[in-house]
This record gives structure tokens, sequence and C-alpha cells, in this order.
């Protein structure tokens, strides 16, 4: 039998983060544990870098889906712990290294004593970027294997151990990243009349886009535009050239991001004739917003109500980005957060969630599973 402390496995996962559609060793760990269990309760089926696994239930009429996502982040880990990340600039700092021990939990516990319906554990990609839901919804293995509820959990640092945080409807926001390129004219930096500093026209181009919040969006919705990096120039006394913005945009609603962007493409036309200058936009990826099926949430906040050891909260909305949303755009279910009570907050070099959270969420979850009739 496998080893059941799933403390050491999250430990040993947190070694090895690897980036979107680069989780070989991710994917190699998840199946070598897999493989350790009795091969005849469940099908297992790899799709680019991530898993399907299907474990049989005893008399199924509809499959049950699990999301975990795999991936870590581009992050220098900065915790001292001493089973830090053995990838240099690579970090578990948001936390997939809990949700795929939690997610082992929950399967094995099923192979060992399966309810009636099958159970599908999603073990997905690319979470961070460039998105792996979108596609493995669309793949031919989730085709034939099609949950008829899809459910995730995510950590939530600000939370303490044994809270579980979710709402009705909208719990994370529609999200899209951006890139911005300008191209102008470099030289000498004692002829700036014969330049086209791109510098000034990047710099000016940030404080403008403070006003689209401000000025274009209802007051009652909510958006937000981050610039989180910014290069430009090459030395002190040379005119740039060139300069790139990246940062993202968020919105508590589809039509609120349609509404950013277009007042985001006429203010860079604006900027094209004022700062005679090439401008092109690139919005990466986009994610669904996290719609939680009413019904389904309303199930779920029964069953942890009912527990005394269980704390509940009915959280607010949040602005953070997460393409499980494509899931359940597709397929009713929820995802709610799992508390644990961390200092750093998610994408910090420094978070270290409590790994009495995984127990804690594997138990809730399994046994949660065995209420559905």
């Amino acid at each position: 039998m496998p080893v059941t402390d799933f403390k050491t496995i999250r430990r040993d996962l947190h070694k090895i983060p690897e980036l979107g559609f680069q989780e070989y060793k991710t994917q190699k760990y998840l199946m070598d544990y897999i493989s350790s269990l009795p091969s005849h309760r469940y099908e297992m089926k790899a799709w680019n870098t991530g898993l399907f696994v299907k474990v049989k239930g005893t008399n199924p009429s509809r499959i049950i889906g699990y999301r975990a996502d795999i991936d870590g982040l581009p992050i220098s880990e900065e915790t001292g712990l001493e089973f830090h990340s053995d990838h240099g600039g690579r970090m578990h700092a948001c936390g997939h290294d809990f949700h795929m021990s939690i997610a082992l939990g929950i399967l094995t516990n099923f192979i060992e004593q399966p309810i009636e319906d099958d159970l599908l554990f999603i073990f997905q990609p690319a979470e961070e970027g460039p998105g792996g839901a979108k596609p493995m919804l669309e793949s031919d293995e989730m085709k034939e294997w099609m949950p008829d509820a899809v459910f995730a959990l995510h950590i939530a640092p600000e939370y303490e151990v044994g809270t579980v945080a979710i709402k009705e409807g909208l719990l994370f926001a529609n999200t899209s990243e951006l890139f911005i390129k300008f191209k102008g004219k470099g030289g000498h930096a004692a002829y700036p009349h014969q330049t086209k500093d791109m510098i000034v026209a990047a710099s000016y181009f940030v404080t403008q886009l403070q006003s689209i919040v401000s000025r274009n969006v209802d007051p009652l919705d909510s958006a937000v535009i981050t610039i989180g990096k910014m290069e430009s120039g090459t030395v002190q006394n040379i005119i740039a050239e060139t300069a790139t913005l990246e940062g993202t945009i968020r919105t508590l609603s589809p039509q609120s991001m349609e509404s950013v962007k277009s007042r985001l493409e006429a203010l860079i036309n604006g900027m094209i004739i004022s700062y005679d200058c090439d401008i092109e936009v690139d919005y990466g990826s986009m994610y669904q917003q996290v719609y939680n099926d009413p019904e389904w949430t309303k199930d779920f906040i029964s069953f942890v109500e009912k527990s005394e050891d269980r704390h509940l909260v009915i959280c607010k909305e949040a602005m953070t980005g997460e393409d499980f949303g494509y899931m359940l755009e597709k397929i009713p279910g929820f995802m709610f957060w799992l508390g644990v009570d961390s200092p750093y907050g998610l994408h910090h070099s420094k978070l270290n969630p409590q790994e009495e959270a995984i127990d804690f969420a594997i138990a809730l979850i399994t046994e949660y599973f065995e209420t559905l009739k």
C-alpha cells in the first residue's frame, strides 16, 4: 500500500514545482503514487502533463468530478523550510501542492471504500497560465468521462485551519492578462527632439489607465487594472526606443471586462497619435469567472453547518482569477476557500500554509461525497 501520510506527499510535491505544461516530474509522481493503489478500482489516463483518474463506483448512475491544479509559479522561495523547492526560481506559492495532496487523499479513501457513483479526479496542469482547464474540458478523455457535477477548493491564507469559506453565485472574477508593447525611436539623451521616447509614453499611459476604472466602470460593479511589470531602456544616456508593460484586468462581470478593454483600446489609439508611436496589445490568457451553482452550494453549506468542528464563512466575491470557471460554466458544482492560516498571502515567496489543513480537507470532502445520493 502507498504512503498515507499526505503531509509527506505534500512536502515531496513542494520540492518539485513546475510551470504550466512543464509538470513532467509532478505528473510522474502522481502516476507512481496512484499506480501503487489497487488497479482494479480505477482507470487512469494521461492528458498532456495532467491526469484523469476515474474511481469505479459500486453501482454508478453518474460521475462526480473533483479537480486539483498541479503547476507552480516562477517565484524564488524564501520560506526557509527544510523541504523548500529544489527548482530554482520556481515555487508552489499558490498551494497547488496542498491541492494535489488533498485530492490524492480523497482518491485513496474511495479506492479503499468506494461509493455508488463513479468519481473522476482531474489533475489539471497550467492553472497559473496559459490555462489548462479549457483545453482539458474539451479533450476526448474528458468528453468520455464528463462529470455530472464537479468540485474544487483553493487554499486561503487569511482563514484559520478548520474554516470553509464559500458563497452562492460569483466567487472569483473574470480575468485577462495584459501585454502592451510600445515602439518609438531611440537616440542620444542630448537630442530628445530627434527621438520618440517610449519611457515617457509608457509612463503616461500607466497613469491614464487609472481613469478607466474610476470613470468608466459602474461604481456598483468592480474592476481592477494592475500593471505589475514595466521594462524599457538600456543605459542612462540613451532615450528608449521600446517599452513593454505587463499586467492584469479583473472584473466582476463579463460586460465590465468588455467595457474595460474597449476603453483601454481607445486610450491606446489616442497614445499612438499623441506620441507618434506604434502600440500593440495582447490579452494573453483570459479566464472565465468562477460561478458556484446555487443548489449544489446550498447543499454543501448545509453539510458543513451540521458539523461542530468546522467553521463556515459566507464570504464575499474576490478578484482572484481561476480557470476552474471554465468547468463550472459547463458543469454544475462549486469551489470553496480552505483556511490554511499563513501570515503571507497567495503568490508570496514566504507562503507557508499550515499542514493540518490537509487532513481536515480530505475528511471534509470524503464525508461530503459519502452523503451524495
